[in-house]
């Protein structure tokens, strides 16, 4: 298999038939072998019919569904898992990612990298989400290191390997290039089209934006001290501790020395502290006990297949 393609779906029956026949646009004058991945998010409209059919009409079609919503990230681990292709693409099922440039970011690929992502440079979104993904975007990029403009455009391509290696899970879909750079691999971005919502509406609101802050913390975390939280833990517990500790330590010769201690603010602070260090360093210890015994990946409920599990679909010509 030469191209797989990755599209997470939630209430999008109207635009699917449509999306399918552009992918077919875009690959099929290729002459490789790709498939397409829908992964059904607990749709409550008609898209399991419109997917249902897509299956039965064309051989490269596989249809992953979930029982209920569990979120884009869950969706992309269990298309990743399923991709059976050299390269793999992402997009997301409303049109406004173009199929068109899925030509040009496997040239891109091509070329040598390993990540190739999309940046929405004229987005067609309202100001109200244009501004905050800016400072997002820039914020992200800032503390990461990744010099990437938009992290939230779905439109990526990835070598094969690439998905095999990064776990993505939580919301953390976001943060693929961050992950994949991190983990050793190359990445770039590419200036894509972006249109207008066609159908229905975005299923994301202003909350994405908090939620992705407390997700930058935890990919920040992960890279730092993933495999060493005493390192983050031990440390904060031991300053915590040693301030309390000397602050006791005064108030201890100044007890020596005859004056009254007992209701000095100053005497809570230090007991407080104390104790706080002391439950920082054993989290930090739990911790490492966590990060010795994990090993096992986030798995996800898969209601219904449709498609051969190895992926290996073939072409649609």
């Amino acid at each position: 298999m030469d191209i797989s393609v990755v599209i997470p779906a939630l209430n999008e029956a109207d635009s699917l038939r449509e999306l399918y026949e552009r992918i077919d646009g875009a690959l099929g004058p290729l002459g490789r072998e790709w498939e397409v991945i829908f992964i059904d998010d607990g749709s409550t409209d008609s898209s399991m019919d419109v997917l249902r059919a897509l299956h039965e009409q064309n051989k490269n079609v596989t249809v992953l569904v979930f029982g209920r919503n569990l979120g884009k990230s869950a969706a992309l681990s269990v298309g990743f898992k399923e991709a059976a292709g050299d390269v793999v693409f992402t997009m997301d099922a409303d049109l406004q990612d173009d199929p068109a440039e899925l030509p040009g970011m496997l040239e891109v690929i091509e070329s040598g990298y390993d990540v190739v992502s999309g940046w929405k440079k004229e987005r067609k979104d309202p100001l109200s989400k244009r501004l905050p993904s800016k400072l997002y975007n820039a914020v992200t990029s800032k503390l990461s290191g990744v010099g990437i403009h938009d992290m939230n455009c779905g439109l990526k391509a990835y070598r094969g390997q690439v998905v095999k290696t990064i776990k993505v899970y939580g919301e953390l879909h976001r943060y693929t290039p961050v992950l994949a750079q991190w983990a050793g691999f190359t990445v770039t971005e590419v200036a894509v089209k972006h249109h207008a919502r066609q159908y229905g509406h975005s299923k994301f609101g202003a909350e994405r934006f908090v939620r992705g802050f407390f997700d930058l913390l935890t990919v920040l975390f992960l890279r730092r001290y993933v495999t060493r939280p005493l390192h983050l833990f031990g440390m904060l517990g031991a300053l915590l501790f040693s301030g309390g500790f000397l602050a006791g330590l005064y108030l201890t010769v100044l007890k020596v020395m005859g004056q009254a201690i007992g209701r000095r603010p100053l005497l809570t602070l230090a007991i407080l502290l104390m104790v706080v260090g002391v439950q920082f360093i054993s989290l930090g210890l739990l911790g490492e006990m966590v990060a010795n015994l994990r090993g096992n990946d986030i798995s996800y409920p898969v209601r219904e297949r449709l498609g051969r599990k190895d992926g290996g679909l073939g072409d649609n010509s």
